[in-house]
């Protein structure tokens, strides 16, 4: 598979960003000022300020900013963790593969569903049995408080800079070509508002803008399709024979494995899209915002619902975008391709089966999808700096609650200022390989530990941080030696590296180094460290709470 496609892959899974980097990279051509999305998008964000103003009054403890004081539903939980996967990547960029390739855009986004059953046999149950804020309290609750937490924050630090870089480079893409406004203004704008929803709304706040940002979506979506399917009477032959009849592959698009050349990629790919779900902060945190393990598996359950049937909507989007959009000379240019390129196939749709308006509430509905997943980030990354570094490592769990939060807060306007400089720094830079990146990082290094230490009773400290840290720099090194870094930003003639994503070997390396590292640890504490194992076991089969006296 070459570089191109699998960063088309992996803006897919989860970051409108980078979908926006990879599709609109470089310099973007400033649209007309859409009258219509500018009204959608100021309502979208009036509603959602009030939302914070509502939370704000309801958030006056520790609990209440990190975990939205656990009272959010299954259902809620579930809309809320599908808006967070639900992105303006898998809305316009799958549809876009699908309008590009047609079946193989199918396969790709059935294949982004696979890691929410190992979230919902192996982990939702236990994650929220034994945490209370970040995944880093299942991590260190049987091993050492400090080195794990370090290790566990820096990881998470690492996905959500990442992430928070793709998202404010695709926010200023995305306005300068849906919108018709300047790229810093965008940047600052989903800076500002950022700071706005997770400084004073906390994860209330967050969960109901994702919640409001899912429906919203799922609605645009679904309506979408039902018009597509009324032109075509309701038949997907119909639909299918239309689209192969003009569409320039033609009956080619009903065939898989057109964008699968290079097997070794691919799987790394699969494997970090698979396993780095369940490793990602922003995701692993929302199951603490229930208050019991059998909403946080319903969170699971409805996510993987939602999920599964909006990427059936993309898919009819996608073939109804070749078959009412590919042949309209309206939505090209005096070339005959596509205005604003391919990914845009879902809008120019949207344009053609609602009309401006609802080309207007679309373009809305795509950006207020990088509001809500940079909130969710924001929160994690905060969270992992003030629970984790500041409370539990630097003041060996000693500090006050109200200490706590006021790093928290402070964390989060930091990240926007942060976020806001990156996004402005990296404009003209293509980014998607930053998120085959984060993936890679929450597979190698977050996914091993947290699995491990639920389900290994001879995991130790030692084998945790040696193995842990080994994914960690390995997925970093093997990603920069490789042809996205190595060849087409840094000049060299041949990558070091030659698969485009190290997921399959970093996470080995992972594995190995933490199983290794812990079956050759003969000291006491990892005999006390694996004593501990059983009543962690029963804590995470029941949820009743168990002494932590050999605490270190």
């Amino acid at each position: 598979m070459n570089a191109r496609r699998l960063g088309v892959l992996a803006s897919l899974a989860l970051s409108s960003s980078a979908w926006a980097a990879e599709g609109i990279s470089g310099a973007v051509k400033r649209q007309p000022l859409n009258i219509e999305a500018i009204v959608m998008f100021v309502l979208f964000v009036g509603a959602t300020l009030y939302i914070t103003y509502w939370a704000s009054k309801r958030t006056r403890s520790r609990q209440d900013y990190y975990t939205a004081g656990g009272q959010i539903t299954g259902l809620q939980n579930g809309l809320a963790i599908a808006g967070d996967f639900m992105s303006a990547a898998s809305f316009l960029g799958i549809s876009a593969l699908v309008y590009t390739s047609g079946y193989d855009g199918l396969i790709y986004s059935i294949g982004f569903l696979i890691g929410w059953p190992i979230i919902l046999f192996l982990i939702a149950e236990r994650l929220r049995n034994l945490g209370k804020y970040t995944f880093a309290d299942v991590a260190s609750y049987r091993l050492k408080q400090k080195p794990i937490r370090t290790l566990s924050a820096c990881g998470s630090l690492v996905v959500v800079a990442l992430y928070l870089i793709a998202q404010m480079v695709g926010a200023g893409k995305l306005i300068q070509l849906l919108f018709g406004l300047d790229y810093m203004v965008a940047v600052v704008l989903v800076g500002i508002l950022m700071v706005l929803y997770v400084l004073f709304g906390g994860m209330l706040a967050t969960t109901w803008v994702q919640i409001i940002k899912a429906v919203l979506l799922l609605a645009g979506a679904s309506f979408m399709a039902l018009m597509v399917m009324k032109s075509v009477g309701f038949n997907f032959n119909t639909l299918f024979a239309q689209a192969a009849a003009v569409h320039p592959k033609g009956i080619a698009i009903m065939s898989p494995g057109g964008l699968v050349s290079d097997p070794i990629s691919a799987l790394s790919l699969g494997l970090a899209l698979m396993f780095g779900t369940a490793g990602l902060p922003h995701i692993l945190m929302r199951f603490f915002t229930v208050n019991d393990a059998k909403e946080a598996r319903k969170s699971v359950f409805y996510a993987t619902g939602f999920i599964g049937y909006f990427y059936i909507l993309t898919f009819i989007i996608g073939f109804g975008a070749i078959v009412l959009v590919s042949s309209n000379p309206a939505f090209k240019d005096a070339s005959g391709a596509l205005l604003g390129g391919n990914n845009m196939a879902a809008v120019h749709l949207a344009n053609a089966v609602g009309g401006s308006f609802f080309l207007g509430f679309i373009s809305a509905v795509a950006f207020a999808t990088i509001l809500a997943v940079v909130a969710g980030l924001t929160l994690a990354g905060a969270s992992a700096v003030s629970h984790d570094l500041y409370s539990s490592v630097i003041k060996d769990g000693k500090a006050t609650e109200l200490a706590e939060l006021r790093v928290s807060k402070s964390t989060v306007v930091v990240l926007g200022f942060v976020a806001i400089a990156l996004g402005i720094l990296f404009e003209k830079q293509n980014i998607a390989f930053m998120v085959g990146l984060a993936f890679s990082i929450a597979a190698s290094c977050n996914f091993p530990i947290i699995l491990l230490s639920m389900y290994w009773s001879k995991l130790t400290t030692r084998g945790a941080m040696i193995g842990g840290w080994l994914g960690l720099l390995t997925a970093i090194i093997l990603m920069i030696l490789g042809p996205t870094i190595w060849v087409q930003i840094l000049g060299h003639a041949k990558p070091i590296y030659p698969y485009e994503y190290p997921a399959l070997f970093s996470m080995i390396v992972a594995f190995v180094g933490i199983w290794f590292f812990s079956i050759t640890d003969k000291s006491p504490s990892g005999a006390a460290e694996r004593k501990l194992f059983w009543p962690q076991f029963v804590r995470s089969q029941t949820g009743i709470g168990i002494s932590q006296s050999s605490k270190h």
